[in-house]
């Protein structure tokens, strides 16, 4: 059976899986990342963890497998397969693309940011099948985006597009983590309406899925907290969509786990602010957390693809 490696790499746990050429999920298996033992044990961990997804391979499906892709956090280098920087793993300018063809014996090796390859996943085989234009919003701790033209995720000329979380929605606003105030992820991320319910509620533990189900039973200072936040996702929806006239809207990550609660009132939030935008379809992901070791299967295959035809 031929496959590849896919690898997604988070801030606290690695996802790996063997995946096939129509995309099934051939073996699966978790390992955390180990970063309190610092970055290189963090880079050690990745490469082992690869190896013993070879070695399985070869052994359940009787080859190596061809080629391997892998999605990590931070700023990504793609072209040139290194990992710039990630605060919460602690490494800075990792060659680990050529690290991890070494460990594989040469394979080619796919290197992608983890959110451009949850959305390449959800774009070609998941909420945007079919869509020859989407953009992919995970609405978690903060929010990042991906956009998808033609099938491939358009990175930008330096690796940075898609980063809507960070337009400014609220100029003068609350302070988000990248400098400026007033950003959409200091409202809208699953983070944002975690703290501010928390506030409002008094409860320090308190989350945006508790958030949501207040709102649910109909907590007028839920409902505020939430007005807030579909608010201004839609105002930094409109903007994107206004920029990029996308097909479909793929909405993910922890928030968008609140399903009609967050989807009715954002989709009529959005159409009540358009004028002469298409409204797009505004859809939840469909793959879960499977989407970035899909997504990074997806980048394998790719590589495979190009060689065999150049």
């Amino acid at each position: 059976m031929r496959h590849v490696i896919a690898l997604d790499v988070g801030g606290t746990g690695m996802k790996a899986a063997l995946v096939a050429s129509d995309g099934t999920l051939l073996h699966q298996a978790r390992r955390p990342t180990g970063r309190e033992r610092g970055p290189d044990a963090v880079v050690a961990a990745i490469l082992d963890f690869a190896a013993d997804l070879r070695d399985h391979g070869l052994r359940e499906h009787g080859e190596p497998a061809a080629a391997a892709g892998v999605a990590v956090p931070g700023i990504v280098d793609s072209a040139n397969g290194i990992a710039a920087y990630a605060a919460n793993l602690g490494w800075k300018d990792v060659p680990l693309r050529a690290l991890l063809s070494e460990r594989l014996d040469g394979v080619p090796v796919a290197l992608g940011h983890d959110v451009r390859t949850g959305g390449l996943a959800e774009g070609r085989i998941g909420a945007g099948n079919g869509a020859d234009r989407f953009l992919f919003l995970p609405l978690g701790t903060g929010i990042a985006g991906a956009i998808g033209i033609e099938g491939r995720i358009e990175a930008g000329a330096h690796g940075y597009a898609g980063e809507i979380g960070h337009i400014v929605v609220r100029p003068g606003g609350r302070e988000c983590g990248c400098g400026q105030h007033g950003c959409l992820e200091a409202y809208a991320s699953a983070g944002a309406v975690s703290r501010t319910w928390a506030a409002a509620s008094g409860d320090p533990r308190a989350d945006a899925a508790a958030c949501a189900l207040a709102v649910e039973q109909g907590d007028a200072r839920a409902v505020e907290v939430w007005r807030e936040a579909i608010d201004a996702l839609a105002d930094g929806l409109v903007t994107g969509l206004t920029l990029l006239d996308p097909r479909v809207l793929i909405i993910g990550g922890g928030l968008a786990e609140a399903g009609d609660t967050l989807f009715g009132p954002l989709r009529a939030a959005v159409e009540a602010r358009i004028t002469f935008q298409k409204l797009p379809l505004i859809v939840p992901a469909a793959l879960g957390d499977t989407a970035g070791c899909l997504g990074a299967g997806l980048l394998a295959w790719d590589l495979i693809s190009v060689e065999v035809t150049a």
